[in-house]
């Protein structure tokens, strides 16, 4: 596992920034689904997708639902409204994201982080949407960082071979050329992704190269760059080039994306891809990290 050193300069990071927030700031922890959803759309209590809406999973936790099964430029909007609500004015917020989520918030971030949004008041109506504060604007919204448990923004080579049904839209999405080619996935505003990779992988995933949870493959888990997918495994394997953690290159001197941060390999090849409706798989290992980091 990764040094813990983000902590320190994060809270460095939030000292400096409390001299200029007002007394009624407030940080937000919000998880994105992936593919598949189960959440009501615009109902940031519904945790229908993750498990148990009881457990610790970071500060002032929302469900940020989309419907998983629509292209992501399709259901991107109700991201847009989420990070409105909740990450604008003096209010801050924590990122976790599971699968297609993770395509979901860097589309995001490279399309419209960098356009002019209205501070809002963080008191949703029934479609999720939130009222203006004070009717000025910012650039982009207020994001520490973001935690990405088994991410598909590299694309899954599942969707390539038609192991999911060829019907959904998002599938088109999660295809690695398509995926890798979306948006610019080093563009994330200066937000840092820390990578949480999963390698309890099965005979049938044999599809996907490398280590893999059943469904997303370290290439894409890993966030390593390039228009397509490679293989990379943990280091017990000698057939195959090595994961590294933190930001370095991989064995063989494939970059990772930039702001992309390799913070926990599943070395012991224990968690898979799903979270089974109890935060399950290696999403357990993200939210175990916003309980403790998001605060």
């Amino acid at each position: 596992m990764q040094s813990r050193t983000r902590s320190i300069l994060m809270w460095a990071g939030v000292a400096a920034a409390c001299v200029a927030l007002s007394s009624y700031a407030t940080n937000y922890s919000l998880w994105i689904n992936g593919r598949n959803g189960g959440g009501q759309l615009g109902n940031y209590a519904d945790f229908t997708y993750w498990g148990p809406s009881s457990a610790n999973a970071g500060v002032n936790k929302k469900s940020v639902n989309w419907d998983g099964y629509n292209h992501i430029s399709a259901q991107n909007y109700l991201v847009r409204d989420a990070l409105d609500c909740f990450c604008t004015g003096s209010n801050w917020c924590y990122i976790g994201v599971h699968s297609a989520g993770d395509l979901m918030i860097g589309y995001t971030l490279d399309m419209y982080g960098g356009s002019a949004r209205y501070k809002k008041l963080p008191s949703p109506n029934s479609s999720g949407q939130c009222t203006n504060s004070d009717g000025t604007t910012q650039t982009g919204w207020n994001i520490k960082w973001v935690d990405v448990a088994g991410g598909a923004a590299g694309g899954s080579e599942l969707a390539n071979a038609g192991d999911w049904a060829l019907s959904e839209p998002l599938v088109s999405d999660l295809k690695t050329a398509t995926a890798r080619a979306l948006y610019d996935h080093n563009n994330t505003r200066g937000k840092v992704f820390y990578m949480f990779a999963g390698a309890r992988g099965t005979v049938y995933s044999a599809l996907l190269p490398g280590q893999d949870d059943e469904a997303i493959a370290y290439h894409s888990s890993g966030g390593v760059s390039g228009s397509s997918g490679g293989s990379y495994c943990n280091p017990s394997d000698w057939f195959c080039n090595d994961l590294t953690l933190g930001t370095a290159a991989t064995q063989g001197g494939r970059v990772k994306w930039t702001n992309h941060s390799v913070f926990f390999r599943d070395d012991g090849e224990s968690f898979n891809h799903y979270t089974n409706g109890n935060w399950a798989g290696i999403v357990s290992k993200a939210r175990a990290d916003m309980e403790l980091y998001a605060k």
